[in-house]
């Protein structure tokens, strides 16, 4: 598998980042070391996980994601082989609570949260870390100033911002130190496209948009992983129809393009997605979770899937 070095920092990741979300909630142990163990064997490195997962199911706490990586890097004694990336600013208060119950991004609240997930993960630093969402109840710059604390401090390596628009990160980078800056954003993006302005279903959620997309092309030190990249399944399975966000004439158009290029290239529609993802400039880096290890060999080899700049650009231009 190819990996990027993420510029302005020390970090070289691979092109895909497994997505731990489910691990150790709706994967069991045994399962969710299959898919870390058959990920790190193709030459993944990038795992991303967050203080929160998954909270929301009945009789989780939120811990379990990061409390099951934490104990397979100790059980293959692995930590410096791979970059582990986590987040704060989702995590309920209160047992019990929601999203409208969640911590809120203080320099203190930030400063806490990273020693209980370097507990749970049972390492003493994080390569990345993440603010989960754009808290505007706390003044940016000392939400900035919090997560630059964990830099200096020696608990993360870089800091990135997930769930924000491309302005709010740019001015987050402005109140920065150089050196401790932003440098990767986490959003919402596929091939498929919500209808502009819509609200997406899931609460916390913000898609990438064109502006987001430039940015990123256009920041040399700034890196985006998409998440939702394969929309749950709704390119392939007909158990999982396109929420009605995404139902539009563009839609049709698109893929029906999709389905010529997977043609083309003996490929499956989630494959050519992905290809397509990591052929944007950025770099722009798929983070998918998967529930199996036949799954993840589908994404391995999505990632691996090279299209032509002729079937790149006519997939971007459908419409």
């Amino acid at each position: 598998m190819e990996t990027y070095r993420l510029a302005g920092t020390d970090l070289t990741v691979s092109k895909l980042c497994l997505g731990a979300m489910a691990l150790g909630a709706v994967q069991d142990e045994r399962t969710s070391f299959a898919i870390l163990d058959r990920f790190v064997e193709a030459g993944g490195t990038f795992i991303d996980t967050a203080n929160n997962y998954m909270f929301w199911l009945d009789g989780h706490t939120g811990d379990e994601s990061e409390l099951m990586l934490g104990r397979w890097l100790a059980a293959r004694g692995n930590r410096e082989d791979v970059v582990v990336a986590s987040k704060v600013g989702w995590r309920p208060t209160t047992v019990g609570g929601g999203l409208d119950d969640a911590e809120h991004l203080t320099a203190q609240r930030i400063g806490a949260a990273i020693d209980e997930s370097l507990a749970r993960l049972g390492t003493d630093y994080l390569d990345l870390y993440w603010t989960h969402r754009d808290d505007r109840d706390v003044g940016l710059a000392e939400t900035v100033a919090g997560m630059a604390a964990t830099v200096t401090a020696g608990k993360a390596r870089a800091i990135g911002a997930s769930n924000h628009t491309a302005w709010r990160v740019s001015e987050a980078r402005a109140l920065a130190p150089d050196t401790v800056r932003y440098v990767a954003m986490q959003n919402r993006y596929s091939y498929l496209q919500p209808r502009p302005g819509v609200k997406l279903a899931e609460s916390g959620h913000v898609h990438a948009t064109s502006d987001t997309l430039d940015f990123v092309a256009a920041t040399e030190d700034m890196a985006l992983l998409t998440y939702t990249a394969l929309l749950y399944g709704s390119y392939t399975r007909d158990d999982k129809p396109l929420s009605p966000q995404y139902v539009h004439p563009g839609t049709e158009a698109r893929l029906q393009v999709l389905d010529e290029v997977a043609t083309e290239t003996g490929a499956t529609r989630n494959q050519v997605v992905l290809a397509w993802l990591c052929g944007h400039p950025g770099p722009v880096i798929p983070l998918v979770g998967v529930s199996s290890v036949s799954q993840l060999d589908e994404v391995i080899d999505g990632v691996n899937l090279k299209l032509s700049a002729e079937q790149w650009r006519r997939l971007s231009d459908a419409a």
